[in-house]
């Protein structure tokens, strides 16, 4: 399997790990969104109803004399009813000029029952064939012959004889029952309306998320796969760089085998190329198993506190013999005061090392080499300037870049295996430091880092 598929079939796994927990999260939720809209509305319905009973129980009690004709009391006060046993004929605008309080009598039924539970009057929209019998639940979900639902409410109803004198007895308290439903049909075409949202919702929602889970997933590739790809072409260039040395190590041995016993100062020539190829060789991989630590953070060495100043001095006093050799003019500036950082002093000791080879290394004859030290509130910084041959403005985002080199003939003559500012960058990233270069071509470089300052330097 090759690299674009293996990366293609992880895409789609998580792209599609992504869309099923987002189907869930969202079906979870709309679920429940669901139900909570239906249960506010099935409650508010009850509310309505309870306040409509209430309404009229409060109206009707003061009205109801316990020693009169149901019958004939009803038709008084509610003329819009029907009473049971007798014609249902009723005038709609009385309807409509009685002041039950109910606005919408369409959507409404009342129904009366006396003490003993047998219907005296209800509504014309709710036929009795199916409603003759008072049941005790104070809550109820009825249907009437047409097919019709309502959700009906139970009240007990006192007349105004209902505390009895003193002297008499009732077995009965109260006069009778008022039963107020309210049809179902807008609730019901009310949720079916809910429904349709989320079925039709839902699909568009899980497609929107299907689309974006592959999108992400992609964005969330790109930088793996452009770690994969750096990785790659370090790999390349690794093998690249081994393979150089190793070939040359080998020519210059079987040159050497056939070179007769005789000629001891060529042999010795040779062996002295040997030498310098593994020397270069053991380089490499040191620079490789460094750069490894750095990045896997294996260093079990903790961070200490390391002054400049002095770190400053050894590389300078180390490198005057180099810089003599080439004619360059070293030079250090450092602050009388001390300033310390927290880090690993061998590592800030190679970053240092590595910016002043660099100067040394690309600065032609009679060149200076300025290291300077010095501080900005609570911050070191450590400056490394040159009079080189300088970075053109399109190299100098790449300088940091393993095995990358402005100049690789004059690199390979030094020895430079094109890792010293990727080890530079590696190690500053592991200071929390930053490194800047500022660089015109002809006219040399500067190379900044900027270290955080600990208390004892502040």
């Amino acid at each position: 399997m090759n690299t674009h598929q293996l990366f293609r079939r992880s895409r789609t796994r998580l792209a599609l790990w992504y869309a099923g927990v987002m189907a869930v999260i969202l079906s979870l939720s709309g679920f429940s969104l669901y139900r909570a809209l239906v249960q506010s509305h099935w409650v508010a319905m009850e509310r309505e109803i309870e306040s409509i009973a209430g309404t009229l129980h409060d109206s009707l009690e003061p009205m109801l004399p316990a020693g009169e004709d149901p019958t004939a009391v009803l038709r008084r006060i509610l003329p819009e009813l029907c009473l049971a046993g007798q014609p249902c004929n009723v005038n709609p605008t009385l309807i409509q000029r009685h002041t039950t309080g109910i606005s919408d009598r369409t959507l409404y039924a009342i129904r009366l029952f006396n003490h003993q539970g047998k219907l005296l009057a209800f509504s014309p929209n709710l036929p009795p064939q199916r409603f003759q019998m008072l049941q005790a639940e104070s809550w109820q979900t009825v249907q009437s012959v047409n097919g019709l639902r309502y959700r009906q409410f139970t009240t007990i109803l006192h007349s105004a004889g209902a505390n009895h004198p003193a002297g008499t007895t009732s077995a009965h308290p109260s006069w009778g029952y008022l039963q107020i439903g309210r049809m179902l049909e807008p609730l019901d075409a009310e949720t079916r309306r809910i429904q349709w949202t989320f079925a039709v919702g839902l699909p568009l929602a899980l497609g929107l998320v299907v689309a974006s889970s592959w999108w992400l997933s992609g964005l969330a590739m790109q930088p793996i796969y452009q770690s994969y790809q750096q990785q790659q072409q370090f790999t390349a260039n690794a093998a690249h760089e081994l393979r150089s040395p190793l070939a040359s190590l080998l020519a210059t041995v079987e040159a050497t085998l056939r070179v007769p016993q005789s000629s001891p100062q060529e042999i010795q020539t040779m062996l002295h190329t040997v030498e310098r190829q593994g020397r270069r060789l053991s380089h490499l991989i040191s620079d490789l198993l460094l750069l490894t630590s750095l990045e896997q953070n294996s260093s079990p060495k903790p961070f200490g506190y390391c002054c400049l100043n002095d770190l400053i001095s050894d590389l300078t006093e180390e490198f005057l013999e180099l810089a003599a050799i080439t004619n360059l003019h070293l030079t250090h500036q450092i602050p009388d005061r001390e300033l310390y950082v927290l880090g690993n002093e061998s590592q800030l000791y190679r970053l240092v090392s590595n910016l002043i080879a660099n100067a040394i290394h690309y600065t032609p004859d009679g060149g200076d080499v300025l290291v300077s030290l010095t501080a900005r509130d609570r911050t070191a910084i450590i400056t490394v300037k040159d009079t080189g041959i300088g970075i053109a403005p399109a190299a100098q985002n790449r300088i940091f870049e393993r095995f990358y080199r402005v100049d690789s003939d004059r690199s390979r003559k030094t020895g430079g295996t094109g890792l010293g500012l990727a080890i530079v960058q590696a190690i500053a990233q592991k200071h929390q430091a930053q490194v800047k270069v500022e660089s015109q071509v002809d006219q040399g470089s500067v190379f900044i880092v900027e270290m955080a300052m600990t208390s004892l330097g502040a």
